[in-house]
């Protein structure tokens, strides 16, 4: 399934069951819990110059992490869950040799996958000290935790009480 075809049909399922999937009390939950991560890894990153290092590659170096084929990682869910967030799921991509959600300020998406949260290159790598790393990685390790909750929540949501399978 191309991605495209995987945005077409997670707006349908989203169209039919994605506010009342946002009233239930443990998505609500999860949610909120998902946005204090955010916040929690954005500051790190920031604060331990990945940020900077890394629109620095994108724009001045010419990047490769955002490559073309990276949307291929993401499955049906995990581009539902940004619908929950109300995340505009652009219909092409902006740049021809980029990853299909990369926009003019980095990632279009707030959840993303394992690979796009979790990567640090070898020059950032080399960049943090160890204590930030590992500071980095709980951080990052917490938001993807609760990513992974979260999607096993709603997959088992929509399949027990709207009986919709997705993936």
């Amino acid at each position: 399934m191309t991605v495209q075809q995987k945005i077409e049909r997670v707006r349908e399922v989203f169209e039919q069951h994605g506010e009342s999937l946002r009233d239930e009390p443990v998505v609500a939950r999860l949610m909120r819990e998902l946005e204090s991560h955010w916040g929690s890894s954005w500051r790190l990153m920031e604060e331990t110059g990945i940020v900077s290092a890394c629109r620095h590659c994108e724009e001045e170096e010419g990047g490769s992490c955002c490559g073309r084929g990276i949307e291929d990682k993401y499955g049906e869910i995990l581009l539902f869950l940004n619908l929950l967030w109300d995340v505009d799921l652009p219909e092409d991509r902006l740049l021809q040799d980029s990853c299909h959600f990369l926009g003019d300020s980095g990632c279009r998406l707030k959840i993303r996958d394992v690979l796009c949260v979790n990567y640090l290159c070898t020059a950032i790598q080399k960049r943090l000290t160890p204590a930030d790393l590992a500071r980095v990685q709980q951080v990052v390790g917490c938001e993807l935790d609760t990513t992974f909750v979260l999607q096993e929540t709603v997959k088992r949501l929509l399949k027990s009480r709207c009986g919709v399978a997705i993936l």
